[in-house]
């Protein structure tokens, strides 16, 4: 069964020849809803299946069909996002009703962190039934999401990566792709491993002024100003706040995590690596500590 809101979309079929695609999305969360939100505000007819009624909450102010079933929204689109925690999570949802209700020709996107292995596997379920498949992970989270300023990296065909373009820059500032599946993927698991080895030097130099009675909130402050500039740094006291950095914390150890099972699938020795992220990751709570006395 299907609902409308207010701002209800007409009746759902393919898209013809020049028509925008119906986009379907699962996973209304903390990045997910401003991600769909900029998808119908940018014109796109959205649908929508959420597990907890209160998650549609959020889009009570623009266009959207909300289903009863992910079979019933899966059947409405062209091309399906998941915005969700896993990939275990992606690969209960296409095979438990999304892939026996999707058309052939329709386009499954990972918009989650994932392994490339399990980018593969995606694309090989999906396959018999004639749907493509792209891993498109996002990096900048919510504050980007709601500013239209998200990095998509993709893997996956370019031709279908160009078919779904549009609907990617309704929330990005950049949209890029990067090879065949599992290389947005790839690029995702370095972009957060960087962002945690420079996490780690952070708190090393930040380790120093103890020693040489230097303030390390003033000298942090200058160092944003400066060369050393980086995104590790401007996070800190902006995204990561001491009410979320523990779970961000837990959140990045896990994603390195990711990024260890995935070099050494591809047979690569990149123990080195792993430990500085888990360094940066592990730090991460003590190092904001460090910054509100």
């Amino acid at each position: 069964m299907s609902t409308r809101n207010e701002h209800s979309l007409p009746g759902a079929r393919p898209a013809a020849a020049g028509e925008r695609p119906a986009v379907g999305f699962i996973g209304l969360g903390d990045q997910g809803l401003p991600m769909a939100t900029a998808v119908a505000e940018a014109g796109f007819p959205l649908h929508v299946w959420a597990r907890r009624p209160a998650s549609l909450d959020g889009l009570r102010d623009v266009p959207h069909l909300s289903h009863g079933t992910v079979q019933d929204m899966a059947a409405a689109c062209d091309i399906v996002a998941l915005c969700v925690s896993t990939d275990e999570d992606v690969l209960h949802l296409v095979s438990g009703g999304l892939l026996e209700a999707l058309r052939p020709g329709s386009v499954v996107v990972n918009h989650g962190t994932g392994t490339p292995a399990n980018a593969r596997r995606l694309t090989s379920v999906c396959a018999p039934a004639g749907v493509e498949v792209l891993d498109a992970p996002v990096s900048g989270g919510r504050p980007a999401a709601a500013e239209r300023r998200l990095t998509t990296m993709i893997g996956g065909p370019r031709a279908v990566a160009e078919r779904c373009e549009p609907v990617f820059s309704s929330f990005s500032r950049h949209v890029v792709h990067l090879g065949e599946a599992g290389a947005g993927q790839t690029a995702k698991l370095f972009n957060n491993a960087l962002l945690m080895m420079n996490q780690a030097a952070i708190a090393e130099i930040v380790g120093l002024t103890a020693e040489l009675s230097l303030d390390p909130v003033r000298l942090v402050a200058v160092l944003k100003l400066g060369s050393a500039a980086s995104s590790a740094l401007t996070l800190l006291n902006t995204m990561v706040t001491l009410d979320n950095v523990d779970h961000l914390s837990s959140v990045e150890a896990l994603d390195m995590e990711l990024f260890d099972a995935a070099m050494r699938d591809a047979g690569l020795d990149a123990s080195s690596v792993t430990a500085r992220g888990l360094k940066g990751a592990h730090g991460l709570p003590g190092l904001l500590r460090r910054l509100n006395p």
